[in-house]
């Protein structure tokens, strides 16, 4: 089985190019939507020990805890260090799962794969890109963006010529959604074929 690392900077489309691999039947781990299940769940209490109001009604007040952040950002190293452990284990059980089942690829969506040191984890990797000018204006469309906040994310994210020098495969979103649903079947088709190949060495 092949595992393709699914990365961008924020708002170069990487939750739609992940829809389009869902769309074609292929398995996908979504970091975003396991760390707001956190948010609910195992990350509660930790976070509110380590963050005073950061939490509300027994939930991680996803506003409040980007106030602290905004305020101090060297919190954000703290924040990493409860949160990215378990992101990772939940992550490793759905690639075993996926395994067990038997399939020959999954994508594991992780929007800061190079910046958190996550390449070992993955296979093959596929960044996501747009010309700067649709990305800023796609990411100051978000409910509650600020340029402001912008900037900070931005500034914890590697440089796009830096994780395109190190991507195996690379989709500008911006050319269209057609041209990117294409890119994501031709990635498929490769990758694929590279696992049965695979298998098959692995099987002599």
């Amino acid at each position: 089985m092949i595992v393709l690392g699914l990365t961008g900077s924020i708002g170069t489309g990487k939750s739609t190019t992940a829809a389009m691999f869902r769309d074609a039947g292929i398995a996908v781990s979504d970091a975003d939507a396991i760390v707001h299940d956190l948010y609910q769940t195992d990350a509660v209490e930790p976070i509110s020990m380590k963050f005073p109001g950061a939490v509300s009604d027994g939930v991680v007040d996803r506003a409040a805890l980007s106030r602290l952040l905004a305020a101090k950002p060297a919190l954000f190293a703290d924040l990493e260090a409860i949160v990215h452990p378990m992101v990772r284990e939940r992550e490793r059980r759905f690639v075993e799962g996926e395994r067990i089942k038997g399939a020959s690829l999954v994508v594991v969506d992780v929007p800061l794969l190079f910046e958190v040191g996550a390449r070992d984890r993955v296979d093959r990797v596929l960044v996501v890109t747009c010309d700067p000018a649709i990305q800023h204006e796609r990411v100051l469309a978000r409910p509650g963006m600020t340029e402001e906040k912008f900037e900070m994310i931005r500034a914890r994210q590697m440089p796009d010529a830096e994780k395109i020098r190190r991507a195996d495969f690379v989709i500008d979103t911006g050319l269209g959604y057609h041209v990117a649903r294409a890119a994501v079947a031709r990635i498929i088709e490769t990758l694929t074929a590279q696992a049965a190949t695979e298998g098959r060495i692995n099987d002599a």
